[in-house]
């Protein structure tokens, strides 16, 4: 009775005052580190892996059971991702799957924010009061299916106007997609979470490569609806199926811009050679003066000084430099 009534008394402890149960450990009580900005809008788009994996390194550790809770050997059984031409080894858990196995990183760079976007810790269902995200996810959902669905839809292959799903009728186009895609649709995978030029020299090796996330591993009976990219020599004519998807990945999928093309130093600009660049003539050359440069009307209407033109002992001092 006695032993009892203290495990109801340490319970109500505990929930008073969840940070009883962290004492003296490294990490931040339960609450705290639920509660923490990075689970959520905006930080968790900014949050590396490293930081996620200081309280959830479990999900990329050896952790596959030996046998089933029923008694079923792992070792004598093929799970159906073990019968892919990708896939190699033994059974292993889904993240290590996606994140750490040797096809993963090969053509893919998923990370946790990837599929991981944050949910409110007070209620599963999206929209349930003002305080809920404005793009909630499905219910009781913390990953959005539509991520998963990317790569887990169904072989969409009446819109590519083939005779039949895959499986049935690969071996027609000698079981490479690359037959008719070397020339269709050939803007793709260029998002943050693949590794489009590895995909391709996979793909021409290997059909699995595209079938496999394409139809080959498909968790839902719909397709996802591809955003349609522009290729060199596109049909102008958008077909049926097509209106109505974006021409876009989505803002977070989307590659950073290419970085402009860096300015040429001064040895550059004089051919690579020691000889400096001849100032160029303007106001004041004519009686010995350095040449000053045309401001232009926009710099002029403000309160900063012209910035001096670069004379020939500058010059001469960055090429020597």
């Amino acid at each position: 009775m006695f032993g009892m009534v203290f495990r109801l008394f340490l319970a109500t402890l505990l929930a008073l005052f969840p940070g009883l149960a962290s004492a003296g450990q490294d990490r931040p009580p339960y609450e705290a580190a639920r509660w923490d900005p990075r689970h959520f809008k905006p930080l968790i788009d900014k949050t590396p892996d490293s930081e996620c994996l200081q309280c959830h390194a479990e999900v990329l550790a050896p952790s596959v059971r030996p046998r089933s809770p029923a008694g079923l050997g792992a070792e004598p059984s093929l799970a159906w991702y073990q019968t892919l031409d990708t896939y190699a080894g033994a059974q292993d858990t889904f993240h290590r799957r996606h994140q750490s196995s040797d096809f993963a990183r090969q053509v893919m760079d998923l990370r946790c924010n990837t599929c991981h976007q944050g949910h409110d810790s007070r209620e599963e269902a999206p929209g349930g009061s003002a305080t809920a995200q404005a793009t909630g996810y499905a219910l009781r959902k913390q990953v959005e299916p539509r991520t998963c669905l990317m790569c887990h839809g169904q072989f969409n292959w009446q819109v590519m106007g083939l005779p039949g799903p895959w499986k049935e009728h690969g071996e027609t186009f000698g079981n490479n997609c690359l037959t008719c895609h070397s020339g269709i649709r050939t803007t793709r995978h260029n998002v943050n979470f693949l590794k489009p030029q590895a995909i391709e020299a996979a793909g021409a090796e290997n059909g699995d490569v595209c079938y496999g996330c394409h139809g080959g591993r498909a968790w839902y009976r719909l397709s996802f609806p591809y955003p349609r990219h522009a290729w060199e020599g596109m049909d102008k004519d958008l077909p049926d199926w097509a209106r109505g998807r974006p021409s876009e990945s989505e803002p977070r999928f989307r590659l950073p811009p290419k970085p402009a093309a860096s300015i040429p130093d001064a040895a550059t600009r004089t051919g690579g050679g020691d000889t400096p660049a001849k100032p160029r003539a303007g106001k004041g050359a004519a009686r010995g003066k350095p040449a000053t440069r045309d401001v232009p009307a926009w710099h002029r209407l403000t309160d900063k000084p012209a910035r001096p033109a670069m004379t020939t002992r500058h010059v001469q001092r960055d090429a020597a430099g």
